[in-house]
């Protein structure tokens, strides 16, 4: 197990390093941004091969950056949003070891009989199908035997290369808290090897949907479920995005659609834990068209306080009120602590004023680059609590554009939203009046003041924006030729050694000092800008 953690270790660093050193030599040569975006496509595919082979945490970790838009190049998530938790199944002998001794007794004992073939395996559990003693179909779901190791191993690594990656990739000062992220990753992935928090999960999604006729949530025989082995009812279905099942059962896409939404939308919104890994494995259509939810180990979860800023911040979007958006978005601490909140409103008024009865006409792909592109040079962040919830919306996304491609969500959440709305506790009356203050008749002069002062905000803002980006670049070629005379430095040493000139590899001991020295510095002054 030793030799396997220093592989793992070395495969991870090595891979990292590479990744620094190709990106920086490009940057060094000045390359086209087509030559860029090849070289991270080259970069997304090695990275996608390597984590694959590795399995374990660094599966999960790899599918967390794949909805990182915000801060990875478009032809690297392209790559990794290829990776799928899909690993070989261990020997039978381990798993039937971990049921004999997480039971206490033969399997026999508490099963009528278990297929020795996993039908899923994934990097943290496979799943098996069997019977119970009263004929009763049934999945079960056992831990790896050597994830537990593999999992510590792992945190191991990333603790270092989050520093190593604070350290040396340029990324500008408070953009991403990674002693919060690593914190956060811990947590989720201390929840998901725990499987007696899965099962009491799993009830409480079933508490939740009890309710709803269109959803099935497995049943879960608690006592033949442990910390390692989960035993629930067999449910039959398919993925909800195999098209030609819900065709050859004349399954209303649409309404699956709605109904999707209306299963996910009040988890996003609502104070609680929500499904933070709804992949097509785990949301499932049976042949009456009814949801089927599988497998909640990976949850996030939502406070009282973010649900209310949520509310606030929907309301903020139906008002116009620019400035209670930014309050909102600082709330959440979506901004930046060093950013001007009056140089974004300008920005949120911009978003604000789209045309949605025009967005056919648009290119949305052109639109959505624009706001990557956007995204990229405002002063904000993406908390880390919120990732999960992030990866969360973007499946569920990627799901309803399969099932319904011609259709727009936005039109189709509608009356999910409005439903929700109905249904929740916020009072209406507020909601209308609130609605009524911010039409043209009681907020025409606000407005026209705001619009006059709007150019300037915006002219500042834009001049703020330069010179943090200016300031950027010159750290960053700074950064670059320290980089390089490093690199002249130990090559200087080689030379010497090879040669027997102590005062050549002396002198170039010297330059690698100072070279690391100003590095040093400079990322000290990048990461204040």
């Amino acid at each position: 197990m030793s030799q396997k953690k220093w592989y793992r270790m070395w495969r991870v660093f090595s891979l990292a390093l590479s990744i620094v050193i190709k990106v920086y030599w490009q940057r060094f040569l000045r390359k086209s941004d087509a030559d860029k975006e090849k070289l991270w496509e080259k970069i997304g595919k090695k990275f996608r091969q390597t984590l694959f082979e590795l399995e374990g945490l660094l599966i999960k970790i790899g599918q967390m950056l794949s909805i990182r838009a915000d801060l990875l190049p478009n032809s690297f998530i392209k790559e990794i949003q290829q990776l799928v938790d899909q690993v070989p199944p261990s020997p039978w002998e381990d798993i039937k070891a971990v049921l004999e001794r997480e039971w206490n007794g033969n399997i026999e004992e508490n099963l009528l009989s278990i297929e020795t073939k996993a039908i899923a395996s994934a990097s943290i559990g496979e799943v098996y199908r069997g019977w119970l003693k009263d004929g009763k179909k049934v999945a079960i779901k056992v831990q790896r035997p050597t994830i537990q190791a593999i999992v510590r191993t792992d945190f191991q690594i990333l603790a270092v290369l989050f520093w190593f990656v604070r350290i040396f990739a340029p990324i500008p000062k408070d953009f991403l808290n990674f002693p919060m992220l690593y914190k956060e990753l811990k947590h989720v992935m201390e929840r998901e090897l725990d499987f007696q928090r899965e099962l009491k999960t799993a009830i409480s999604f079933s508490d939740r949907f009890q309710q709803d006729s269109q959803v099935i949530i497995p049943h879960v025989y608690t006592d033949l479920c442990t910390s390692h082995v989960l035993v629930m009812e067999w449910v039959d279905g398919e993925r909800i995005t195999n098209i030609d099942f819900l065709n050859d059962h004349q399954i209303d896409r649409v309404e699956l659609a709605q109904q999707l939404m209306k299963v996910f939308l009040p988890q996003w919104l609502q104070p609680g834990v929500f499904h933070a890994d709804p992949h097509s494995g785990n949301v499932l259509v049976n042949e009456d068209g009814k949801l089927i939810l599988l497998d909640f180990g990976m949850v996030g979860e939502i406070s009282k306080k973010d649900a209310t800023e949520f509310q606030n911040l929907v309301e903020s979007f139906l008002m116009k009120d620019h400035k209670k958006a930014v309050e909102v978005l600082r709330a959440l601490g979506f901004l930046l602590p060093s950013a001007n909140t009056k140089s974004v409103e300008p920005l949120i008024e911009e978003a604000f004023s789209i045309n949605f009865q025009k967005i056919k006409e648009m290119d949305l792909f052109a639109v959505k680059k624009e706001l990557n592109d956007l995204v990229r040079t405002l002063p904000i962040q993406v908390p880390t609590r919120f990732i999960f919830l992030g990866r969360s919306v973007v499946t569920i996304e990627g799901m309803l554009y399969t099932l319904v491609p011609n259709e727009e969500l936005h039109e189709l959440a509608k009356p999910v939203l409005l439903n929700w709305i109905n249904e929740s506790e916020l009072s209406k009356w507020k909601l209308l009046w609130k609605w009524l203050n911010a039409q043209p008749f009681t907020k025409i002069i606000t407005d026209v003041l705001h619009v006059i002062k709007t150019p300037q905000r915006y002219v500042e803002w834009k001049e703020n924006e330069q010179q943090r980006n200016f300031q950027f670049i010159i750290y960053e070629n700074q950064k670059k030729q320290m980089f390089m005379l490093g690199c002249m430095g130990l090559i200087g040493v080689f030379i010497g050694t090879y040669l027997n000139q102590s005062l050549l590899w002396q002198g170039a001991t010297v330059v690698i000092g100072l070279s690391a020295l100003g590095y040093i510095v400079s990322r000290h002054k990048q990461k204040k800008v």
